[in-house]
């Protein structure tokens, strides 16, 4: 790219309006305040959208990420302009009210980003995120912009390490473990059914996470992280450089240098999602038995982008990729592991080499995802993290679509492989995440019941949240594989058991999860893809003839809101749809 005046004025055209010409003085005299000279305002006016937070460690480290995109693009003959938006931490907020914010986080950044872009006219935008929300957050705004743009992802956080003694034939033996957050929730369930005393959870909490970057295992932030670079708004290479890793901030001055070669090539975020793209984000979620929440966050990504993608696609999909990444919560490793291996584009040139994604769609860096995976290095040695095709851990994608009378516009279970494909029994019902969550810790919950979770979807909850205290809590007292979890909220499919999230239509809206009673036998039938309730349509009728929605949680601020204006989760639980 040649350096002359015409070719950066050619490059601002978007921001001229915002401070060319003498009716923009005032504008100018404001932005010299914080320091720009008339040459920075010449230049391509470049937004970098920062979801920094101090409250947690997914996003702590991003103001220092930000420095080096900044001197990117101030290298590429740019001027960077840094504003953030908020973020919600869902392992913080997990098991509390707090947790309801969190899946409207995603269109609160999305909305915000958009605004501030739209309002200051910049030429482009690199968004930096990596909790679960931001991510997604943050793709949705540069679909709706659909200027010049890319996503950065923080990285994930380092591994949490334990050494504990164990007597094995009569000799002690030190055995060292690797912990995340999901370790912490399973230690709180086994410390709750007497397993672990005080003690040991104390020491569990104190060493899973030892620093900055998202949860370490294909939790959301890494499924989605994943997404991204398949789909390629995020330069491959790029996503799965660790948060501490001394390259993160080399990674980061890179995508700011690119900033000013998108523009001038013109690549704007709905050149690269297509149905495809998503079609190809569903195989490595699938295939690296990634998060549910994959499942909402690329319908949400096909909404923005005015895409018909539906769970049928995401069920046709999954079903034809087998897992072969052997990744936490449901499997060993996690994904500083992925990256020492080899990283993603290793994993997609061995998905590519097998037919499992497809090759010709673009990435924000110009090339195909065949010609980015090519230069592929695999480590030496690594394939316990990726498996052979002829070694794969499952030979279906762990995301399951089923429907029944139950959940008659879908609900979503998360399998590795080693689940029950099959679970009949009484449901017990919960109308709040905190009361089934005392049920299981004070050990109320048998084998083979089925916990109904509900009154948690997009608009009952508000905000869909997620199960994963609850989930965990019930893996820590052993009952994983013999109890079945069903919620109209989200759930976290780290509990190597049936646990059903995302049932539409929700309780709220009079679905069948909010006409069950206590009692009622449910089943769950995978291999059928069938959820249903032992109910004539004539009593499930009368029932709904009978039930009334209860009184919203919130009648305003930002939570009733949402409440009005979401769609149902096999629409992503989106308050944007085009048309």
């Amino acid at each position: 790219m040649t350096d002359t005046h015409d070719t950066k004025k050619a490059l601002n055209a978007r921001s001229r309006t915002l401070v060319e010409g003498n009716d923009r003085a005032a504008a100018r005299a404001m932005l010299k305040a914080i320091g720009l000279t008339d040459e920075d305002l010449k230049k391509p006016l470049i937004g970098i959208a920062n979801t920094w937070t101090e409250i947690g460690p997914c996003n702590f480290h991003l103001r220092l990420l930000a420095h080096a995109v900044k001197e990117g693009i101030r290298a590429a003959g740019g001027t960077p302009l840094e504003f953030n938006t908020i973020s919600i931490s869902d392992g913080i907020t997990m098991g509390t009210e707090g947790m309801k914010a969190s899946l409207v986080s995603r269109e609160v950044i999305a909305d915000s980003i958009e605004l501030v872009t739209r309002a200051n006219m910049l030429d482009g935008v690199i968004a930096l995120s990596s909790c679960d929300k931001t991510i997604p957050g943050t793709i949705m705004a540069l679909i709706r912009l659909n200027i010049p743009s890319l996503m950065l992802y923080g990285g994930t956080i380092a591994p949490g390490r334990r050494t504990v003694e164990k007597t094995v034939n009569g000799h002690k033996v030190r055995e060292h473990q690797r912990l995340d957050v999901v370790s912490v929730f399973e230690a709180i369930g086994a410390h709750a059914s007497g397993n672990i005393d005080d003690e040991e959870l104390k020491e569990i909490e104190d060493l899973a996470c030892p620093g900055p970057g998202a949860c370490g295992g294909q939790f959301t932030a890494n499924t989605m992280a994943t997404i991204s670079e398949v789909i390629g708004i995020c330069p491959m290479g790029m996503a799965d450089v660790p948060a501490e890793d001394e390259e993160k901030k080399s990674v980061a001055r890179r995508a700011g240098e690119m900033m000013l070669d998108l523009i001038e090539r013109d690549v704007r975020p709905r050149d690269m999602f297509t149905k495809t793209s998503l079609e190809n984000a569903i195989a490595a979620a699938a295939g690296t038995a990634g998060s549910t929440n994959s499942v909402l966050h690329t319908l949400a990504f096909a909404r923005e982008a005015g895409i018909e993608f539906t769970l049928d696609d995401i069920e046709r999909v999954s079903k034809a990729t087998p897992v072969i990444a052997d990744m936490r919560p449901t499997g060993k490793y996690v994904a500083q592991d992925l990256y020492e291996a080899g990283g993603m584009r290793m994993l997609f040139k061995k998905m590519l080499d097998w037919n499992l994604l497809d090759g010709s769609t673009m990435t924000v860096t110009g090339k195909t995802l065949a010609e980015e995976a090519a230069s592929a290095k695999e480590t030496e040695g690594q394939k316990v993290v990726v498996q052979s095709l002829d070694e794969a851990i499952k030979p279906e994608g762990g995301l399951v679509i089923l429907r029944g009378n139950l959940a008659p516009d879908g609900a979503v279970v998360k399998l590795k492989g080693d689940e029950p494909q099959f679970h009949r029994g009484p449901a017990r019902i919960f109308e709040r995440e905190e009361d089934a969550m005392d049920a299981v810790q004070n050990q109320r919950i048998n084998k083979g019941d089925v916990v109904i979770v509900r009154y948690e979807g997009p608009t009952g909850g508000p905000g869909m949240r997620e199960m994963l205290s609850v989930t965990a809590a019930i893996v820590g007292q052993g009952l994983g594989k013999d109890v079945m979890l069903i919620t109209d909220g989200r759930f976290s499919g780290g509990t190597r058991g049936l646990m059903i999230g995302h049932v539409a239509p929700e309780a709220m809206l009079g679905g069948a999860i909010g006409l069950l009673q206590e009692g009622d036998m449910i089943e769950v039938d995978v291999a059928e893809r069938r959820i249903s309730v032992d109910l004539s349509n004539e009593e499930l009728a009368k029932r709904r003839a009978e039930w009334q929605a209860p009184p919203p949680h919130y009648t305003s601020g930002v939570l009733a809101k949402y409440a009005k204006l979401v769609h149902q989760a096999n629409d992503g639980a989106v308050t944007n749809i085009l048309g």
